[in-house]
């Protein structure tokens, strides 16, 4: 009879147990918000170092970045994405209260030119969504990272983890996240990128995937 008690009371127990998820409980819901570039606020800068010009271009279906070694004046590109975070362009919202748990950004690679790894530098910028002006191809960024592409990029979706620069634009309370690409001058004086900026080619424009609670 106590034997038959015991099982009984066990069996309430692991019941208990399993109505409650073993004691930790399901925790909070992660949600997923996916956002495809603004193309119209997206562009490049070029600075050209011989005539001591800038020349911007808002909205290309190829971004680029680096040194164009095909150019006699050799000019410095720089790339710009904008990912409005406030759902502006009919795309998920990141809630401004949204604790940021990780951010990744996809590009497809274009071009990987003169170099076989072009060592770049990734920054948190702030820009117009009017367009790009001459003092965003060097303003200070918020926050930077570095990374490489390699000519084995060419043709292909690059996955680059973004949390950090994500993280201090929640904190910073951005509308937009906003990225520059340019050329990491310390480790290489060459290299030249083109990223695919296409919004009506889902599979293959820029990206910007984050996971927020």
């Amino acid at each position: 009879m106590k034997k038959l008690l015991k099982l009984v009371v066990l069996a309430v127990l692991m019941l208990s147990i399993a109505a409650c998820g073993g004691g930790g409980g399901a925790g909070p819901p992660i949600f997923v918000a996916q956002i495809v570039s603004d193309q119209l606020a997206d562009g490049d800068i070029a600075f050209d170092a011989v005539l001591q010009t800038f020349t911007i271009f808002n909205g290309p279906d190829t971004l680029f970045f680096g040194i164009d070694d095909l150019d006699p004046n050799v000019p410095e590109f720089r790339a710009f994405l904008d990912f409005p975070l406030d759902g502006s362009t009919g795309d998920d919202v990141v809630p401004a209260a949204a604790t940021i748990l990780s951010a990744t950004l996809e590009v497809f690679i274009n071009e990987v030119s003169f170099a076989p790894i072009v060592p770049t530098f990734l920054d948190l910028v702030i820009y117009p969504l009017s367009g790009l002006r001459v003092e965003d191809f060097d303003s200070p960024p918020l926050l930077s990272q570095p990374l490489d592409f390699f000519a084995s990029d060419q043709g292909a979706i690059v996955s680059i983890d973004v949390t950090p620069l994500m993280q201090e634009a929640q904190r910073l309370g951005l509308t937009d996240f906003q990225v520059r690409f340019l050329l990491d001058f310390s480790v290489s004086d060459i290299g030249f990128v083109g990223i695919e900026d296409l919004p009506t080619v889902t599979l293959t424009a820029p990206l910007l995937t984050v996971r927020y609670l």
